[in-house]
Protein backbone atom coordinates (compact mmCIF):
# COMPACT_ATOMS: atom_id res chain seq x y z
CA UNK A 1 0.00 0.00 0.00
CA UNK A 2 1.26 3.20 -0.52
CA UNK A 3 2.26 5.65 2.11
CA UNK A 4 -0.23 8.21 2.71
CA UNK A 5 0.75 12.73 2.40
CA UNK A 6 -0.63 14.97 3.78
CA UNK A 7 -0.33 19.20 3.55
CA UNK A 8 -1.57 21.70 6.01
CA UNK A 9 -2.87 25.45 4.64
CA UNK A 10 -3.65 28.22 6.10
CA UNK A 11 -5.55 31.35 4.54
CA UNK A 12 -7.16 34.38 5.67
CA UNK A 13 -10.48 33.07 5.39
CA UNK A 14 -12.99 30.68 3.80
CA UNK A 15 -16.24 32.09 3.13
CA UNK A 16 -17.30 31.50 -0.09
CA UNK A 17 -19.62 28.50 -0.76
CA UNK A 18 -18.24 28.58 -4.81
CA UNK A 19 -15.04 28.47 -3.87
CA UNK A 20 -16.13 25.32 -1.16
CA UNK A 21 -17.66 23.54 -3.74
CA UNK A 22 -14.54 23.56 -5.97
CA UNK A 23 -12.75 22.09 -2.92
CA UNK A 24 -15.17 19.28 -2.26
CA UNK A 25 -15.13 18.56 -6.27
CA UNK A 26 -11.33 18.17 -6.37
CA UNK A 27 -11.20 16.19 -2.92
CA UNK A 28 -13.52 13.50 -4.82
CA UNK A 29 -11.79 13.80 -7.98
CA UNK A 30 -8.59 13.59 -6.54
CA UNK A 31 -9.47 10.32 -3.83
CA UNK A 32 -8.00 12.59 -1.27
CA UNK A 33 -9.99 13.46 2.18
CA UNK A 34 -10.01 17.22 3.23
CA UNK A 35 -11.10 19.00 6.51
CA UNK A 36 -11.77 22.24 5.93
CA UNK A 37 -12.33 25.24 8.92
CA UNK A 38 -15.35 27.32 6.88
CA UNK A 39 -16.53 30.75 8.63
CA UNK A 40 -14.42 33.73 9.85
CA UNK A 41 -10.58 34.22 10.19
CA UNK A 42 -8.73 31.68 10.20
CA UNK A 43 -9.30 29.41 7.29
CA UNK A 44 -7.55 26.21 7.82
CA UNK A 45 -7.36 23.06 5.54
CA UNK A 46 -6.33 19.53 5.92
CA UNK A 47 -5.41 17.18 3.40
CA UNK A 48 -4.68 13.42 3.25
CA UNK A 49 -4.34 10.94 0.34
CA UNK A 50 -1.53 10.05 -1.88
CA UNK A 51 1.43 12.40 -2.87
CA UNK A 52 -0.31 13.20 -6.31
CA UNK A 53 -3.43 13.25 -4.77
CA UNK A 54 -2.33 15.84 -2.10
CA UNK A 55 -0.12 17.99 -4.12
CA UNK A 56 -2.84 17.94 -6.46
CA UNK A 57 -5.34 19.03 -4.30
CA UNK A 58 -3.11 21.77 -2.72
CA UNK A 59 -2.91 23.00 -6.58
CA UNK A 60 -6.19 23.83 -6.59
CA UNK A 61 -6.60 25.69 -3.19
CA UNK A 62 -3.85 27.83 -4.79
CA UNK A 63 -5.70 28.32 -7.87
CA UNK A 64 -8.66 29.64 -6.06
CA UNK A 65 -6.11 32.90 -4.83
CA UNK A 66 -7.26 32.66 -1.20
CA UNK A 67 -6.26 35.96 0.85
CA UNK A 68 -2.81 35.15 2.62
CA UNK A 69 -2.53 31.92 1.19
CA UNK A 70 0.32 30.11 3.32
CA UNK A 71 1.14 26.49 2.71
CA UNK A 72 2.01 25.86 6.44
CA UNK A 73 3.36 22.54 5.89
CA UNK A 74 4.16 21.41 2.93
CA UNK A 75 2.86 17.81 1.06
CA UNK A 76 4.64 15.11 2.47
CA UNK A 77 4.50 11.81 4.00
CA UNK A 78 2.08 11.44 7.12
CA UNK A 79 3.88 10.37 10.37
CA UNK A 80 1.21 9.57 12.12
CA UNK A 81 1.01 9.78 16.04
CA UNK A 82 -1.05 6.61 17.00
CA UNK A 83 -3.72 4.08 15.52
CA UNK A 84 -4.67 5.28 11.74
CA UNK A 85 -8.31 5.72 11.52
CA UNK A 86 -10.65 4.68 8.83
CA UNK A 87 -11.00 8.18 6.54
CA UNK A 88 -13.56 8.61 4.14
CA UNK A 89 -11.37 9.60 0.86
CA UNK A 90 -12.78 11.68 -1.69
CA UNK A 91 -14.49 13.74 0.67
CA UNK A 92 -14.52 17.32 1.82
CA UNK A 93 -15.78 17.85 5.75
CA UNK A 94 -16.05 20.98 7.00
CA UNK A 95 -16.25 22.63 10.64
CA UNK A 96 -16.99 26.23 11.92
CA UNK A 97 -14.53 26.50 14.89
CA UNK A 98 -10.61 25.85 15.20
CA UNK A 99 -11.19 23.92 18.33
CA UNK A 100 -13.45 21.65 16.29
CA UNK A 101 -10.77 21.20 13.68
CA UNK A 102 -7.78 20.37 16.11
CA UNK A 103 -10.36 17.57 17.37
CA UNK A 104 -10.58 16.29 14.10
CA UNK A 105 -6.87 16.36 13.62
CA UNK A 106 -6.79 14.59 16.98
CA UNK A 107 -9.07 11.91 15.77
CA UNK A 108 -6.49 11.75 12.56
CA UNK A 109 -4.01 11.11 14.38
CA UNK A 110 -1.77 14.31 13.56
CA UNK A 111 -2.19 16.42 16.68
CA UNK A 112 1.54 17.29 17.38
CA UNK A 113 2.15 17.71 13.89
CA UNK A 114 -0.72 20.19 13.20
CA UNK A 115 -0.05 22.14 16.17
CA UNK A 116 3.82 22.79 14.55
CA UNK A 117 1.75 23.40 11.72
CA UNK A 118 -0.16 26.21 13.27
CA UNK A 119 2.50 27.90 15.15
CA UNK A 120 1.37 26.75 18.62
CA UNK A 121 4.42 24.79 19.12
CA UNK A 122 8.32 25.27 18.21
CA UNK A 123 10.15 22.43 17.62
CA UNK A 124 10.74 20.28 20.37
Amino acid sequence: MPPTFNALIRTHHITSRKKVAKLRAAASNYNVYALLRYGGCPGVMYCQGTEAGVKDWVSTVQRLRYKDFQLAIKPGEKVPEGPEPAVPYGKAEEVESVKDFGAKIQELGVWRWWRKGMGYVGDD
